[in-house]
C-alpha cells in the first residue's frame, strides 16, 4: 500500500524549472549531487480543499543531496503541493532519482510534476478546475521499451480515469488512459495500491471505480485489466505482495 504520513513525511522510495519558482540552497555549496531524500515543508492553508483529510497543504519541497546539502524549492502563492509525500524514482535512467509530486493551483486543480535538484523538470497539464485532484499509482518501465511510465488516477472520486504518461527527452507525454479505476477515498491520508512485479513484468494494482474489485492493470501499448478478487484493504496489500 502506498502510505506515507501527511506531516513532512519521508520520500516514498520504491516507485520502481518553471517561472515563479524560487530555489535556494539551505546549506552552502554549488556542485550537483544525487538526491537521497525529499520532503514537503512550509505548511499552508491557502488552498482550501481538504481531500487528504485536513486543510493543510505544502508550499516548499526540500531535497537532501548526497553531500548533505538541502535544496529548497518554493512554490508561488498560486500553487501548493497537495500530496502525501514526494516520491523518488530514476526516470531518465542515469542512476540518480528524480522526484515525483502533485501540485495544485487556484482555478486549475492538480497536475503531476517531476523535479530534480535544479527545480521543476516537467509537468502534465492541470486538470483544469479548482479542487480537482489526482492520486499517483507508481512509476516503472511498464511496457519494456526502456522509458519509464508514470501512472495516476485522474479525479479518483469523480472521473476515475487511470492515465499513463511516458517520461522521455525531459518531458511527459500521455500514452494511455482508461476509465473505471480508483485508489483513494475522500479524507484518506494515504493512497492505496501501487506497482508490482510478480515475475512476469510490472503491473499496476488498484481498485475498480466502484470499489468492488481489486484490479491488476498492464500497459503494453494499450491498457488491459483483470480482476484479482473482491476489494478490501487487505486484498490490495496482498496483491502488492504477489499473494
Amino acid at each position: 500500500m502506498n502510505r506515507a504520513p501527511r506531516r513532512r513525511g519521508p520520500a516514498w522510495r520504491g516507485l520502481a524549472r518553471g517561472a515563479g519558482l524560487a530555489l535556494a540552497l539551505v546549506a552552502g555549496g554549488a556542485a550537483a549531487e544525487t538526491i537521497v531524500a525529499a520532503r514537503y515543508d512550509a505548511p499552508t492553508t491557502r488552498y482550501a480543499h481538504g481531500v487528504l483529510g485536513d486543510a493543510v497543504e505544502w508550499g516548499a519541497l526540500d531535497l537532501t543531496l548526497s553531500d548533505g546539502r538541502v535544496v529548497r524549492g518554493v512554490l508561488p502563492e498560486r500553487l501548493v503541493f497537495e500530496d502525501i509525500a514526494p516520491r523518488l524514482a530514476d526516470l531518465d535512467g542515469d542512476g540518480a532519482p528524480e522526484v515525483i509530486v502533485v501540485e495544485s493551483g487556484f482555478g486549475v486543480g492538480a497536475r503531476l510534476a517531476v523535479w530534480d535538484e535544479t527545480g521543476r523538470v516537467a509537468a502534465t497539464p492541470h486538470i483544469g478546475r479548482q479542487n480537482r485532484w489526482l492520486a499517483p499509482v507508481g512509476a516503472a518501465d511498464l511496457d519494456g521499451d526502456g522509458f519509464v511510465e508514470i501512472a495516476y488516477v485522474d479525479r479518483p472520486h469523480l472521473a476515475r480515469v487511470l492515465r499513463v504518461w511516458r517520461f522521455a527527452d525531459g518531458g511527459l507525454r500521455q500514452v494511455a488512459a482508461a476509465e473505471g479505476f480508483s485508489n483513494h477515498r475522500i479524507g484518506w491520508d494515504y493512497i492505496e495500491g501501487g506497482v508490482r512485479d510478480c515475475g512476469a513484468g510490472p503491473e499496476m494494482v488498484l481498485a475498480s471505480g466502484d470499489w468492488a474489485q481489486v484490479m491488476a492493470v498492464r500497459f503494453d501499448g494499450d491498457l488491459s485489466a483483470r480482476a484479482l478478487g473482491a476489494y478490501s484493504a487487505a486484498a490490495i496489500a496482498a496483491a502488492l505482495d504477489c499473494g
